[in-house]
C-alpha cells in the first residue's frame, strides 16, 4: 500500500464515503507499522461536491483529458500571437467543449448515484476554464484528485495586457493627421498662428479621451473579473455549506448508530454480568454440596472400615472356637 494508490482509491469515492474510507486506510497503515503513511493518508482532505464531479469526469472520460489540454495550449498560443481569427474560432470551440463536458459531468454524477444541480455544473465548467488558461492547473486537474473546484482569472491576463500595450490609439492618430493637414492649409492662408493656438488644447483633449477609454476598458475588465470571482466564491461557499451540512448529517447518523451499538453492548454486558452472578451462586452451592458429599463419603468410609474390622474379628473368633 502506498499514498498514490490510496489517494486514487479515495478520490474515486463519493464525498460522503471519503472520510470513513480514509480513516480505515490510515488504520490499516498504522496496523502495518507505517506511521508516516498513516499520517499522510489521514491528512488527505475530503473533496467538495464540485471537485468530486470534476474528478469523476477525468476518471470516467480519460479520452477527453488530452484534447482539452491541447485546446488550452492552442488558445494560449493564439493569445500570445494575437491571432484574432484563430482566437474567435477557438473561443467558439472552447464554449462548445466546456458546455458539453459540464453537461456530461452532471450526467456522470447522476449515474454514480449522486445527482447535482446547475451550481455544481457551473463549478465544473469554471474548473475547465482554469484548465484551459493554465497548463499547471491542467496537469493538476488531469490527476483526478481535486479537493475543491479550480479558479480561472478573467480571460488570459498576460495576453490581454499584451493586446492593450500593442493596440493602436485611433482617436489620437486621427487627430494628429487632421492637425497636420489643417496646419498646412492655414499656413497657405497665412492663419497658421491662430489655428495652431487652438489645436494643442484639442490634441490634449483627444489624448485624454483615448486614455479615458483605455482606463474605462481596464476598469470594466477588472469589474467583470471581480464579479466573476465573487460569483465563483459564492458557489464555492454554497458548496462548502452543503458539504458541511451533509457532514453534520453523516456524523449525526454515525453517532446515533454508535449509541445504538453502545446500548446493545450495555444490555449484553448486563446479561453477561447477571449470568456470571448466577453461575457464581451455582458454583457456591455446588461447593457446599461437594463438601457435604465429601463429609458423607468420609463417614461412610469410616463406617465401612469399622464394619470390615468387626467382621474380621468375629471371623477370627469363630475359627478359634471350631478348633
Amino acid at each position: 500500500m502506498d499514498l498514490d494508490a490510496v489517494a486514487d482509491e479515495l478520490y474515486g469515492l463519493r464525498p460522503e464515503e471519503f472520510v470513513a474510507a480514509r480513516d480505515r486506510r490510515a488504520l490499516d497503515a498504522r496496523k502495518a507499522g507505517d506511521e508516516a503513511l498513516a499520517k499522510e493518508i489521514g491528512a488527505l482532505r475530503r473533496p467538495s461536491l464540485g471537485a468530486w464531479v470534476s474528478n469523476l469526469l477525468v476518471r470516467r472520460q480519460r479520452e477527453e483529458v488530452e484534447p482539452l489540454l491541447e485546446l488550452g495550449e492552442e488558445l494560449r498560443r493564439a493569445h500570445r500571437e494575437l491571432d484574432g481569427d484563430r482566437l474567435r474560432r477557438l473561443a467558439r470551440r472552447q464554449s462548445e467543449v466546456i458546455g458539453a463536458l459540464g453537461r456530461q459531468a452532471r450526467r456522470l454524477a447522476a449515474e454514480a448515484g449522486r445527482p447535482v444541480g446547475e451550481g455544481v455544473q457551473r463549478e465544473v465548467e469554471e474548473t475547465l476554464h482554469a484548465v484551459l488558461a493554465d497548463p499547471e492547473v491542467g496537469r493538476t486537474w488531469a490527476k483526478g484528485r481535486l479537493v475543491k473546484p479550480l479558479s480561472a482569472t478573467f480571460g488570459f491576463p498576460q495576453a490581454d495586457e499584451s493586446v492593450l500595450a500593442r493596440r493602436p490609439a485611433p482617436p489620437a492618430a486621427t487627430g494628429t493627421a487632421r492637425r497636420d493637414e489643417g496646419g498646412k492649409g492655414n499656413a497657405r492662408d497665412g492663419k497658421s498662428g491662430a489655428y495652431e493656438g487652438k489645436r494643442p488644447r484639442g490634441r490634449a483633449e483627444g489624448g485624454e479621451d483615448g486614455e479615458d477609454e483605455l482606463a474605462r476598458r481596464r476598469r470594466l475588465s477588472e469589474a467583470r473579473r471581480a464579479a466573476r470571482d465573487a460569483e465563483r466564491d459564492l458557489h464555492a461557499r454554497e458548496t462548502e455549506a452543503e458539504a458541511a451540512e451533509r457532514a453534520v448529517q453523516e456524523a449525526r447518523a454515525r453517532a446515533a448508530d454508535a449509541e445504538q451499538r453502545i446500548q446493545e453492548l450495555r444490555e449484553r454486558l448486563r446479561a453477561a454480568e447477571e449470568e456470571q452472578r448466577r453461575a457464581r451462586e451455582e458454583e457456591q452451592t455446588a461447593r457446599e454440596q461437594a463438601r457435604e458429599a465429601g463429609r458423607a463419603v468420609g463417614g461412610a468410609r469410616r463406617r465401612a472400615a469399622a464394619a470390615t474390622a468387626e467382621a474380621e474379628r468375629l471371623g477370627a473368633r469363630a475359627g478359634a472356637r471350631s478348633r
